[in-house]
Formats: C-alpha cells, sequence, structure tokens
C-alpha cells in the first residue's frame, strides 16, 4: 500500500468507526503500518473527525517521523507491531461493551468472554485480558505486546480492546465482533447460556491459521 493511500484508509476507517458509536468523543486510535513506517492517529483526535492533518508518521520504535503528535497510546501500537510482525493494523477502542465488560470482576486472563457465535471466533481469534495501567503508561504497552505473542485481540481492563490484523479490515472486523460479543455477554446477565465449545472454536477458520 502507498503512504497516501494509507493516510486514506485511516481517515475512512476513523469515519467509519465513530460513525458506528464505536469511538466516542477523542477516544481509540488506530494505525497502519506500511513498510518501516506506522502512520497513526494523533493524540486528541476524534476519529469521527479524522484528517490528514491528525495523522503521525512514526518510525518502528516509536519515534516521530512527522505529523501530528502521536497518540498517548503509540507505544502500544508499536509493541503490537513488533511482536505481530504479520500484522499491519491495530485498532484500540473504547467501544462501550467492551469497556463495561472490561470492569466485570471474575473475568479469566486467558479467555476472559464466552464465545458466543463463530464470527466472534473466526474474526477476534484469540482474546486476551490485559490488567489496568493508566492510559500511556509504559507498563501497558509491554503488557499488550506480551499478551500479543499468544492472543490476536485483547480486553484492556477499564479500558477497551486492542485487535490486530493483517489489513485494516480485518482488525475493524475483529472489534466489531469482539464489541458485539461483549453486548452479548451484557445482556444475556443472569440467564443461562450456550456459548460454544472449545471443540466448535477449534473447528472454525482463522486468519492467523491461513
Amino acid at each position: 500500500m502507498k503512504e497516501s493511500d494509507a493516510f486514506a484508509a485511516l481517515i475512512s476507517t476513523g469515519h467509519a468507526l465513530a460513525g458506528a458509536g464505536l469511538s466516542p468523543g477523542t477516544t481509540g486510535n488506530i494505525s497502519t503500518r506500511v513498510g518501516d513506517r506506522i502512520l497513526v492517529s494523533g493524540t486528541g483526535a476524534r476519529l469521527g473527525a479524522l484528517s490528514n492533518d491528525d495523522i503521525a508518521i512514526l518510525t518502528l520504535d516509536g519515534e516521530r517521523i512527522v505529523g501530528a503528535a502521536p497518540t498517548k497510546e503509540a507505544m502500544l501500537h508499536v509493541q503490537a507491531y513488533a511482536v505481530r510482525p504479520e500484522a499491519t493494523a491495530v485498532v484500540h477502542l473504547h467501544s462501550p461493551a467492551a469497556l463495561a465488560v472490561s470492569c466485570l470482576a471474575d473475568l479469566h486472563e486467558a479467555s476472559p468472554l464466552p464465545c458466543y457465535t463463530p464470527y466472534y471466533a473466526m474474526k477476534a481469534g484469540r482474546v486476551a485480558l490485559v490488567d489496568y495501567f493508566p492510559p500511556g503508561d509504559e507498563r501497558l504497552a509491554e503488557a499488550s505486546g506480551t499478551a500479543l505473542r499468544a492472543a490476536d485481540s485483547l480486553l484492556l481492563r477499564r479500558h477497551g480492546l486492542v485487535t490486530i490484523g493483517p489489513e485494516l479490515a480485518s482488525a475493524v472486523a475483529a472489534a466489531e465482533e469482539l464489541e458485539a460479543n461483549a453486548d452479548i455477554h451484557l445482556r444475556l446477565a443472569g440467564r443461562a447460556a450456550d456459548p460454544l465449545s472449545p471443540d466448535d472454536v477449534a473447528a472454525l477458520p482463522h486468519w492467523r491459521n491461513r
């Protein structure tokens, strides 16, 4: 992908996520990797109004080359690309259902949510829970990078979600399915549910295994 196309893709993705109600206010950040550069939304940017002026270009080490001041979560994106070199996109959202679920007690670190639909398994893949650290804290970036060595998507305690993908569209699809699964979990609270079994999940394809 050319850098100019990457700018356009980030902008249209940001607008779509905000239009879907997944990025309230100035929350959330998105990025794409083009060769040895990372294009990431800037600090304080509204994804629904994202423009070329709101995008920073970074080295793979997180050093700003040009553009806007990067999001405070830039190092989380850097860590994701470092541990998952096949990924070219990262989506981090404070979407309502995922954020609500991330505040629940007794979530399992290796599998915080039951798998209610096959689409959650196929798009979000393996989901892990990451402990709470303040936004922008180096420990959050490091913990997220560590978790992404084995997981494909993350639920951040009291913070939201992170998804990765081989392109922006797949990272967005993963975020949408994680949010949908979190919403189902909240709606089913107190009811007897019948999620997919581990065997059901294992029989499904996922982009990581294609």
